[in-house]
Parts: structure tokens; C-alpha cells; sequence
């Protein structure tokens, strides 16, 4: 089934019935158990996780609930074409690269939508081409409905001229969107931040200027959703900052400015020792800042330029990578991690070969995946001391690889730009499980809940279902 959405019209919004909506960080309680009689000496206590939390079980933000790309309780199908297991296929107006976010019924994703005739020219961008437009665009945000593909609304947030252009296979709507189940918030980098209600309606916005990247090649980093705070890594060719602004109002709590020049990666937000900080990746320097006022924490040289993967993160590791001309990957202790750690054994394990460029990494459980630069080279390695389970392994029938690869259930699936996934097991030995291929190609990165997995692909979102 392939539904269209008419970019001529408006489309009414829907109001959409939720359960109570919880943030980022409310768990289910455990409960305890008393020991047994015949233990009735022993003071034991036994604690038992409760089910899921409704955040674990959607795909609220970039990378997923845990943001290392991982669906912990799901299970989509392995095997699928065009005309097997495609539950529906939705036309998404204009271009974007930006991933499928998913909460409850209710896919989200953006799009630059021409408001004229777009006559796309070739402009010289470095040693590459790059894209620039005369037409002006509509920066959109659209719903569907998870069920069928069906829309519920659409809303256009801004109407301009880009003022910069994009890499050749660069898009004007890059970044994802994120959720806690109450708003939605949509950033265009320098077209600005927006919160919508789940219903489409702007409750407020915030224009941070004009960004100006290296070599015109783009904006793509998404905005981090934290408890009641939004974080947005500002890093261009001019001033650059960490934003931090208030998910209520979008007023500013703090901002730290960054020696930085462009950059690409989301930063990520992690808990250790009781104090939350937020992981930034870039060409300068990997930064760690408090959460509480942007105060930073520690920092550390390593990377090379053009920085676009995403940090994960296990226990009290941290990884960073970069892929361009300088490949370099730090595996960082957060409990050894204070001031300058550049050289100190802070850092658990490196390496200066083979890194992804454009693709996060994925880890799941001990395991860390990537590929080399773009391509369809995947390496396996022990997340935590950095000894490799295979490393150099060619993936047959798979191309230039943009998006990120995600596991669940056991498997990892890898999407090139060529509408080839991959399958494989996840463990310490390489194994095919299936290859599958769609009509057209996909540069963002996949999104999984329960037993359907959303792939947003050049003209198409499709939903993948048994």
C-alpha cells in the first residue's frame, strides 16, 4: 500500500489520545521480595525489574531510547522486499535525510519542501559539488499515523530562501526530531528550534542566527533531550556554543562558548558518579560539560576533522570517533575523566585506522560495530578493551553506507545507499542472515519498535512488518 501526501493542502491535525506521558527519565519502581523461610536467618533482598518504561518502548530521539542504537524489545522481521512484509509506503514531500522518531501511533520526521519549482544548480564546494538553491523552501514537519501510513497533520515551521548550500548528497532537513511523548521538537539548524504540541501546533520557537559550515557542506546535528532541558551543538565557521533551553519555553539556562569550527555529531547525555554531563564530540577537542551550568568537566584532544558521528556510551566507557583524513576512536574512562585527559590513562583504548566518517557507531552490549569510513567494511570489537571479535569484513552487495547501523533481538541490520540491508548476527562471529532490497535508497538511519522497523528512504518512508 502506498499512500501520498498532498504538499498542495493542509492537513488538518489530529488530535491523538495518550496514557500519561513520562520524561526522559522516569522508571518503573521495582519491587522486593522477601527471602525465603528455610533463609529466614538471612537478610537477602531480591530486586525485579519491572516491564519496560514507555520511553524504552518507543524510538523517541536520535539512535534510539538508549542512544547507541539499539531496540531492546523488539523484533522486526529479517527478510523483505517491495512486494514482502512492506506493511506501507508513504511519499514524503521534498528531500531530507533526517531519521524516523516514533511515539506511540505516531511517526515524526522533516522534510524541505520547495515552494516553487526547484531548479537545483552545481556549485562548487571545495574539491566536491555541492547543492545550492534560487527557490525558497518549506521547512516541515510531518506526522503519520504508525498504523497505516495514513497523515495525521503537517506543519510548517519556516518559509526561506536556504542561505547556504549543502553537500551534494546533503539535504536542508538533516536533523531529527525529538520527543518525550508531550511536545515535539523539531530543529532546523539555522532555519531554528520548535516545539510542537502532539498535535502539530507551534508552542514556541527559537532562532539561534545563521550557521556557516565548512565548505557549504550543511547542518545535521539533531538536538538531546534531557529531564526538562534541550541541548543544541551550535559548531560552524563562526561563533560557536553549546546551547542548553528550558523544554517549556525555549528560554536559555545556559550557554558555554566552544573553540570549534564545524562539526556534525548530536551530543549525548550520560549519568556518572551523580552528576549528569554532556558529551560533545568535535574536530578541536571531545568535551564533557555539567548539565547542571555548562561548567566543563573534562576534555580531551584525538579527533580528526569533519566530526559527525554520535558518542556512545557503556557503563563508564565512552566512545568517540571520527572518520575524515585523521581516522582516530577514543575509548574514554568517565571515572578517570577529569581536565585535560589528552595522553592519560583516562583513555582505556584507541585506534587511528579505519573509523566511520558518516555512520555512528553501534553498540550493543559489549559490542561495539562500525564501518570503515562510508563503506561496506564492518568491524566488530570489544567495547571496553577494544580487542577485535573481526575487523576488515566485507559485506557483500552492500555500497556507500550513510545511515547508522541499529541492533535488536539478537541481529544488526546495515542500509546502504543503495536500498540494500544487510542482516546479521550480533556476537563474536560474522554471520548473513539475510540481504534484502528496497526500489530506492536510504541515507538516514533506521528506526525500530516492536516488530516494525521504519526506514526513511529518498522519496519514501516505509514501515517494515511481518
Amino acid at each position: 500500500m502506498t499512500n501520498v501526501i498532498d504538499t498542495r493542502t493542509w492537513i488538518s491535525p489530529v488530535h491523538l489520545e495518550w496514557g500519561l506521558p513520562i520524561g526522559f527519565w522516569k522508571f518503573k519502581m521495582t519491587r522486593f521480595a522477601l527471602p525465603a523461610l528455610f533463609l529466614m536467618f538471612v537478610t537477602t533482598v531480591l530486586v525485579v525489574a519491572g516491564p519496560p518504561s514507555e520511553y524504552e518502548e518507543n524510538w523517541p530521539q536520535w539512535r534510539g531510547p538508549s542512544g547507541n542504537g539499539v531496540a531492546a524489545n523488539s523484533d522486526p522481521p529479517v527478510e523483505w522486499s517491495e512486494t514482502e512484509h512492506v506493511k506501507w509506503k508513504t511519499a514524503i514531500p521534498g528531500r531530507g535525510s533526517s531519521s524516523p522518531i516514533i511515539w506511540g501511533d505516531s511517526v515524526f520526521i522533516t522534510s524541505a519542501v520547495p515552494a516553487g519549482v526547484e531548479e537545483p544548480s552545481e556549485a562548487s564546494s571545495g574539491r566536491r559539488r555541492g547543492r545550492t538553491t534560487t527557490v525558497k523552501h518549506q521547512f516541515v514537519v510531518f506526522a503519520i499515523r504508525r498504523q497505516n501510513g495514513e497523515a495525521l497533520w503537517r506543519t510548517t515551521v519556516r518559509t526561506e530562501l536556504p542561505h547556504e548550500g549543502t553537500h551534494a548528497t546533503g539535504t536542508w532537513a538533516s536533523n531529527s526530531v525529538v520527543t518525550d511523548g508531550q511536545n515535539v521538537y523539531a530543529y532546523f539548524g539555522s532555519r531554528g528550534l520548535y516545539c510542537l504540541d502532539m498535535s502539530g501546533s507551534v508552542e514556541w520557537e527559537r532562532d539561534f542566527g545563521e550557521m556557516n559550515k565548512h565548505n557549504s557542506f550543511g547542518e545535521g546535528s539533531s538536538p538531546a533531550l534531557h529531564g526538562d532541558r534541550i541541548l543544541v551543538q551550535w559548531d560552524h565557521e563562526g561563533p560557536s556554543y553549546l546551547f542548553a533551553l528550558d523544554k517549556r519555553t525555549g528560554e536559555e539556562i545556559w550557554k558555554v562558548p566552544r573553540d570549534e569550527g564545524t562539526s556534525w555529531s548530536t551530543p549525548k547525555v550520560v549519568e556518572h558518579d551523580g552528576i549528569e554531563q554532556v558529551l560533545t564530540s568535535a574536530s578541536g577537542r571531545v568535551r564533557s560539560y555539567d548539565l547542571r551550568d555548562g561548567s566543563l568537566i573534562w576534555e580531551c584532544e584525538g579527533l580528526g576533522r569533519n566530526v559527525i558521528p554520535t558518542p556512545v556510551v557503556i557503563d563508564d566507557f565512552a566512545i568517540v570517533t571520527s572518520g575524515h583524513r585523521q581516522p582516530a576512536l577514543l575509548a574514554v574512562r568517565l571515572d578517570q575523566a577529569k581536565g585535560n585527559i589528552t595522553g592519560s590513562e583516562a583513555i582505556a583504548w584507541s585506534l587511528s585506522r579505519d573509523t566511520p566518517y558518516t555512520p555512528s557507531p553501534l553498540l550493543y552490549e559489549d559490542y561495539l560495530y562500525f564501518l570503515k569510513r562510508n563503506s561496506g567494511i564492518l568491524f566488530n570489537l570489544n567495547a571496553k578493551t577494544g580487542a577485535a571479535f573481526y575487523e576488515n569484513q566485507r559485506l557483500e552487495g552492500i555500497g556507500d553506507v550513510y545511515s547508522s547501523p541499529v541492533g535488536v533481538s539478537g541481529r544488526v541490520y546495515i542500509t546502504d545507499r543503495d536500498g540494500n540491508t544487510l542482516v546479521i548476527r550480533h556476537g563474536p562471529e560474522f554471520e548473513i542472515l539475510a540481504t534484502n532490497s528496497l526500489d530506492e535508497g536510504f541515507d538516514a538511519s533506521a528506526a525500530i519498535v516492536d516488530d516494525e522497523i521504519f526506514l526513511r528512504g529518498q522519496k519514501h518512508l516505509y514501515c517494515i512488518s511481518e
